[in-house]
This record gives structure tokens, C-alpha cells and sequence, in this order.
């Protein structure tokens, strides 16, 4: 499945990513706080290339990487796949 977020981020998603138990403890350890698992749930999802590229889509003329920003990105991603698997 591909797709394109809202800051023109182009990704490919293998669909069983979405069928990971594992996946989904890492998304409810980010839910009660725990954000280091946000790593772990771009690895799961989009895999460590994709996730490289997607951390220098949003770095910064100073060299950072908002975090705020790569929520955002993650928030889109899952939507898109929802739609997708939907229609």
C-alpha cells in the first residue's frame, strides 16, 4: 500500500504491519506516556529506511527532528491505511 502525507512524505506499507500485536503494545505504551516506543512503532510500521527518509523530510535547518511533527506523520500514516483497507 502506498501513500503520501500531508508534508509530501511518500511511503510504501506492507499491510501485515498493520496486523502486528507487537505493533500495537508499542502504540499503547506511547498512549500512556512511554514516547520512547515511537522509534519502535516507525520500525514496525514503515521499517528503518523509510523511517531514515521520513526523519530527514522533517529535519530542520538547525538539524533536528520535531517531534510534534513526526506524530503528526505517524497520526497520517495509520489514518491513510485505515482509509485504504476501507475502500
Amino acid at each position: 500500500m502506498k501513500g503520501k502525507t500531508s508534508s509530501g512524505f511518500e511511503y510504501e506499507l506492507n499491510e501485515e504491519a498493520l496486523d502486528d500485536y507487537e505493533l500495537l503494545e508499542d502504540l499503547c505504551e506511547m498512549d500512556a506516556g512511554n514516547m520512547a516506543k515511537m522509534s519502535s512503532v516507525m520500525n514496525r510500521l514503515i521499517g528503518t529506511e523509510q523511517k531514515e527518509r521520513l526523519k530527514e523530510h522533517l529535519r530542520t535547518e538547525n538539524g533536528r527532528v520535531s517531534m510534534s511533527k513526526m506524530m503528526i506523520e505517524i497520526e497520517e500514516i495509520f489514518k491513510n491505511a485505515k482509509a485504504g483497507k476501507n475502500s
